[in-house]
């Protein structure tokens, strides 16, 4: 797989045309249970082929029950590579919500495993939090977010609970074995989350990702904001403003094809319109909201005209720039896809 993820970075060098990186990001799974010296050749793979003057944020992904000492003492040999940031997938303080989402840590280890981190040097560290379970009342989701609030971290994501189909958690609640996911629990828990960050004066600068003041990820923020970004590996999504492209999921079928000299990936080139309603629906998720003109003035006419369509308590429309209210953000997709111009 490593030597896969090799060749493919040499394949694709030319994928963001000549743009220096300004982040790296190893998620998509469990990046962290590679060996230091497997992620020190992709780093290397990747000095050689971009450019890495402005890199200015290295995260890894990991869970709680993989960071034992050692493995980030480990891992903090990457720093003279770049490495400055970890994201922990915590998702929950209690025991019982860990249980239901089928996670390998105990309660213990997720508060254990941010003190260590912070113990090693990094101070850029990001939790994930999942509310919305049917184990988490509302009192349990308040107690979750003291809790995080308490280990200081500068960044946190949190996500409604959403279940995949033909995963572990689908089969059970399929089966009776665990009970499905409340929506109005969701939405309700949503809303404490937006005013518990408020009130410890954590920004929303988008959706689900909250942060202290100066403190955002660079990686979201570029993201959500459209700027390019080039995925590797099975499964790996890439965009450059005008395609989308997607690796094929299959391990094998992913490493077969490396090893030929060929791009496992589906591709499906945007429209005109498809390119505006990209950026609608991302750009309206943050806190800068939809600046609608630079689509020019037809396209921001015909924008205007859909949000005519939906609820003022929803939105807010000032110096040409849409952004959401927090009723808004509870709908963001909804009102998203009101926004969206048609193909002519």
């Amino acid at each position: 797989m490593v030597d896969a993820l090799i060749k493919e970075i040499a394949l694709t060098k030319n994928y963001l045309q000549g743009e220096t990186l300004e982040t790296i990001y190893f998620g998509g799974g469990t990046p962290s249970i590679l060996y230091v010296d497997d992620l020190k050749r992709i780093l290397d793979a990747l000095a050689a082929n971009y450019n890495l003057n402005n890199l200015q944020e290295l995260t890894i992904e990991t869970n709680p029950d993989d960071l034992t000492t050692e493995k980030i003492k480990e891992l903090s040999s990457l720093k003279a590579m770049g490495l400055n940031r970890f994201s922990i997938g915590i998702q929950s303080f209690f025991d019982e919500d860990l249980q239901y989402m089928n996670r390998a840590h105990n309660s213990a280890e997720a508060q254990t495993a941010v003190k260590k981190v912070q113990d090693a040097g990094f101070e850029k560290i990001t939790i994930d939090l999942i509310y919305g379970t049917p184990t988490m009342n509302d009192e349990r989701w308040h107690k979750n977010l003291e809790t995080a609030f308490g280990l200081n971290v500068p960044h946190i994501s949190s996500y409604a609970l959403t279940v995949e189909e033909k995963t572990a958690l689908d089969n059970k609640i399929r089966k009776g074995e665990a009970k499905p996911v409340d929506e109005e629990q969701a939405a309700r828990q949503f809303k404490i989350l937006m005013d518990e960050m408020k009130r410890n004066r954590f920004e929303q600068y988008e959706i689900s990702n909250f942060a202290k003041p100066g403190r955002y990820a660079v990686h979201n923020t570029n993201y959500w904001r459209g700027k390019k970004y080039l995925g590797l590996g099975p499964s790996a999504h890439s965009f450059n403003n005008t395609a989308r492209r997607w690796n094929v999921a299959n391990t094998i079928n992913y490493i077969n094809s490396i090893e030929k000299g060929e791009l496992p990936f589906e591709e499906e080139i945007l429209t005109p319109a498809q390119q505006v309603n990209e950026r609608i629906m991302t750009a309206l998720r943050t806190q800068w909201g939809l600046p609608i003109a630079e689509f020019g003035l037809r396209v921001a006419d015909l924008i205007t005209e859909n949000l005519a369509g939906i609820d003022q308590e929803c939105y807010t429309f000032a110096n040409g720039v849409i952004t959401l209210t927090d009723q808004g953000k509870l709908f963001a997709d909804a009102i998203a896809a009101e926004l969206f111009i048609d193909e002519e």
